[in-house]
Order: structure tokens, then C-alpha cells, then sequence
């Protein structure tokens, strides 16, 4: 019996597929939910939208609810009504209860309603939604929602037509109550890509998309710039090197959000401390600027994210800078080579690799900032210093709208996608270059 064995190929394959999976589930798979919330008009904050529905769905609930007292109301009104609003209201109540009897003829529908009669009749909420919704026809829903709708607006003008203060109390009650039982049928939540349309559209969402690039660049700029001479410095040898290795990460390990506060009390106009020294060397107009416009807010955050993620970015670059042999500046040395032509000649090129992951890292973490604005600036003043991921947490969870809030999620994954791709791309090429020479 010939033994089976994988070659080198198939088994490479078969030790990456479990490792595709996990980021298919952990990565892709939240993805591809926010791309199907996108798809809806889907809001936790009205009742007629906090499901998704493909079609026309009844909230059975809220509908039992309703009919149980709609009958009653409409026999009452019926009785004390004059002679003809009392021939509409009966037969207002006759087409009710026809679309009522039409909708029993489900006879999954008939089921859960006389199961929820029963747990309303004990006071029992109804948590399970398969319980709770329940599909029905797109053209009966039509029908039996704009019935309901044309009632209200039939009772409410008899309710404004009669002079007996008591009917008309009852008459608007009646009205207000088939208003509240049309809502609780359904229609098709779906909109398609209208929600990538209207957001198309929407200055501030390009707003807060310049603002989150604009902040990118230059605060990572400057990280790079700052980290790469702090790491030139501690990758020396000197007394207390270990010391200043462990002091210049304590703005990193200080969590975001705690910095952001002290942050914002030493911008304070009133009371803070580089509001008042910036005011004084005459860097800011005055120490209210800082936090009260636009360019003095988008300053001062992009100076707090400078300070607190350039260890970071120094750590990185001073790891790729143990990598480098002394030998290399020994013979640059002895070959005449002044210092800044062994960091031209030598730490660049070879630290090139390291410079790009650096970049990386902070350039994916700093478009997705969302604690460091949220905690200091709110994305304001007027919007100035919003990123695109704090618009999406204020319309996911603020405004509770999971339809338009997921576009904005599935936004920042693309871009996020986009400079992964560039920057792989370029380390993927640094290193094949590399290998070559």
C-alpha cells in the first residue's frame, strides 16, 4: 500500500490554511457583517427598523397588543357615535377584523400570536425575536398598513368634526392607537447601497476624512522624525543608558485616554500649564486658542499623539538599529567617513526595512485614532478635529443608527486596506531588494 504524502508545496498550504481561517473569522468575518448592516436602514432607536428585513415583517408583539384593545374602542365608539360617523367606525372595524382574519390564515402566525396572548396575559416580555417577527406578504402589508393609516386619518377628522369633547377624546385615542398598530407592520428595510450614496455625499464624512489624514501625516511625520533621533541617542553607549531607555517609555505605557485628560487640563485656557508658556513665548495667540478653534484643537492633539506614541515609534527604530554591525562604522572610520556620511551611507539604507514597519504600525494606528480625540476634543470644535472613526462610534452607538454607522466602519476598513497594501507592498520590495544585493 502506497503511503500518502504531502509535498513541500501542499503541506506549506496546509500549515497556512488554519492560520487563514482564524483571520477570516477574527478579521473579515466583522467585516462582512458591517458591509451586510450597510445594506439595511437599520436603526435600534425605532421600532420599525431595529430588525433587517429582506421583506415585509410584523412585529406580533406589539400587534396583539394593540388588537386586543382595538376591537373594544372601536365597538364603544361605535355605540356613541351619531348615525353615520357610527356606520364608519363599524365599518372600519369589519375591514379590521377581515385583514385580521386574512393574516390568521398563516398558520405559523395564528400560533405565535396565541402564544403571545398568553405571555402578555402573565405580564411576560417577549425576548425571543423568531417569536417576535414574523415575515408576511410585501402587497397584504401594503394593503393592511395603508387600511390603517387612511382609519386613523378618518377618525381623527371625526374627532375635529364633533362638538362633544368626550367623543372626540375617544375618537382621537381610537385614531392614535391604529396609528401605533401600522407601525408595527414592517416594511423591507433593505436600501441596497443607498446608505454608500448618501455618504458619498456628506462633507463630513469627507470632513473627517481629511481630518484623519491630515493628522496621520503629519503627527507620524513628526513621530519618525523625533523617534529616530531618540533612538540614535539610547542605541549609544553611556552611564544610565538602561535609565533613559525606561524613562523615554513611560509616555507609551500611560494609557490613552488618562493622557488625553491630562492633556486637556494642561491646554485649560485658564489653568494650564503649556496653554500659559505657549501663550508667553508667543507660539499661540492666546492660551484659550489651543481648544477653542479649529487650528489651535487640531494642534493641540496632534502635539499630545506626538508625545505619547514617539517612544513607540523609537522603540522600533531602535530595534532595527541593534541589528546593524559595528564593524560597518569601525571600517566607515577608518575610511574617513565623518558621522553624518555613515547615517547617510549606513543607517539609512540599512534601517530602511525597519523605518517602513515602524511607519507601518503607526500610520494604521494613527488613521484609526478614536480615544486620544474622543477624550480631548470631542471632534470638535464644530467638527474640526473629528476623525472618521469617532463620526462612526457617535452614528453607531450615539444616534444607535447600525445601517449608515457600519458604511462609515466599512470606510475606514477600505482605507485601513489601502496603506496596508502600500506599505507591504514597499517592505515586501525592500526585502527582495535587499536579498539581490
Amino acid at each position: 500500500m502506497k503511503k500518502f504524502q504531502l509535498n513541500e508545496k501542499q503541506l506549506g498550504y496546509a500549515m497556512v490554511i488554519p492560520s487563514l481561517i482564524l483571520v477570516f473569522v477574527v478579521t473579515l468575518w466583522p467585516v462582512a457583517q458591517s458591509m451586510w448592516n450597510s445594506l439595511f436602514d437599520y436603526r435600534l432607536n425605532d421600532p420599525t427598523r431595529s430588525q433587517k428585513m429582506l421583506d415585509a415583517n410584523i412585529d406580533l408583539e406589539r400587534y396583539a397588543d394593540n388588537y386586543f384593545y382595538i376591537g373594544n374602542q372601536l365597538e364603544s365608539l361605535a355605540t356613541a357615535a351619531p348615525g353615520e360617523d357610527a356606520a364608519k367606525v363599524q365599518d372600519i372595524q369589519d375591514q379590521i377584523e377581515s385583514f385580521h382574519q386574512q393574516l390568521l390564515k398563516n398558520d405559523q402566525i395564528k400560533k405565535d400570536i396565541a402564544t403571545i396572548d398568553e405571555m402578555l396575559m402573565k405580564y411576560q416580555p417577549v425576548t425571543d425575536s423568531e417569536l417576535k417577527y414574523e415575515q408576511i406578504d410585501n402587497d397584504f402589508a401594503v394593503d393592511y398598513r395603508q387600511a390603517l393609516q387612511s382609519f386613523e386619518e378618518q377618525l381623527t377628522t371625526m374627532a375635529e368634526a364633533t362638538s362633544d369633547e368626550q367623543l372626540s377624546e375617544q375618537f382621537t385615542q381610537t385614531a392614535g392607537l391604529l396609528g401605533a398598530t401600522s407601525n408595527t407592520i414592517l416594511k423591507s428595510n433593505f436600501i441596497g447601497l443607498d446608505n454608500y450614496v448618501k455618504y458619498f455625499k456628506d462633507k463630513r464624512m469627507w470632513q473627517s476624512l481629511w481630518n484623519t489624514t491630515f493628522f496621520t501625516v503629519i503627527s507620524v511625520g513628526f513621530e519618525l522624525v523625533l523617534g529616530l533621533a531618540i533612538a540614535l541617542l539610547i542605541n549609544r553607549a553611556f552611564k544610565g543608558r538602561g535609565l533613559i531607555r525606561a524613562s523615554v517609555l513611560i509616555p507609551w505605557a500611560i494609557p490613552t485616554a488618562v493622557a488625553a485628560m491630562m492633556w486637556g487640563f494642561l491646554y485649560d485656557g485658564q489653568s494650564g500649564i503649556v496653554g500659559h508658556y505657549l501663550e508667553v513665548l508667543n507660539i499661540v495667540p492666546d492660551a484659550s486658542w489651543l481648544l477653542s478653534t479649529s487650528n489651535g484643537a487640531m494642534f493641540s492633539v496632534i502635539l499630545a499623539d506626538v508625545w505619547k506614541t514617539t517612544p513607540y515609534m523609537a522603540l522600533l527604530l531602535l530595534a532595527g538599529l541593534q541589528t546593524i554591525p559595528m564593524s560597518l562604522y569601525e571600517a566607515a572610520s577608518v575610511d574617513g567617513a565623518t558621522k553624518l556620511q555613515q547615517f547617510r551611507s549606513i543607517t539609512l539604507p540599512l534601517l530602511k526595512s525597519s523605518i517602513l514597519v515602524a511607519l507601518l504600525f503607526r500610520t494604521l494606528d494613527a488613521f484609526r485614532v478614536f480615544d486620544l480625540i474622543y477624550v480631548l476634543t470631542g471632534g470638535g470644535p464644530a467638527n474640526a478635529t473629528e476623525s472618521i472613526s469617532v463620526y462612526a462610534y457617535e452614528t453607531l452607538f450615539a444616534q444607535q443608527n447600525f445601517g449608515e454607522g457600519s458604511v462609515l466602519s466599512v470606510i475606514v476598513f477600505i482605507c485601513v486596506a489601502i496603506i496596508s497594501v502600500i506599505y507591504v507592498k514597499l517592505i515586501g520590495s525592500e526585502l527582495i531588494s535587499g536579498r539581490t544585493r
